[in-house]
């Protein structure tokens, strides 16, 4: 048999054409069917689009906690204020009076 015969070279194309179809069809279906392939990537995807809402959340809490401190340190108003209502501080020329409910009036009807 000598190459010059159209027949072996048609048929050898032919193979190597089967095969790269196999191999082709072999790369695609690791792709889109293994845990690393696309379903890997599409899940990514979406835990990226999560954390990014997150990301944007956490901006928004820092933002105000840094104004709250940028207002705490230039301004002795707000430290007060802080004070008064966090920790029940008075300021030293201050009166200081506690309302307490006269126990009739809690329980006007005498039931308990």
């Amino acid at each position: 048999m000598t190459s010059d015969e159209p027949g072996i070279d048609l048929l050898n194309m032919r193979w190597i054409i089967v095969v790269l179809a196999i191999a082709v069809l072999a790369m695609q279906g690791q792709l889109w069917f293994s845990e690393d392939g696309y379903r890997k990537t599409r899940d990514l995807r979406s835990a990226v689009a999560l954390q990014r809402e997150q990301n944007e959340s956490l901006e928004a809490r820092n933002a105000a906690l840094e104004a709250e401190v940028i207002n705490l340190k230039e301004g002795r108003e707000a430290a007060e204020e802080r004070a008064r209502t966090d920790l029940g501080m008075i300021g030293k020329t201050e009166t200081f009076y506690q309302v307490v409910p006269d126990e009739t009036e809690a329980d006007p009807d005498g039931t308990d």
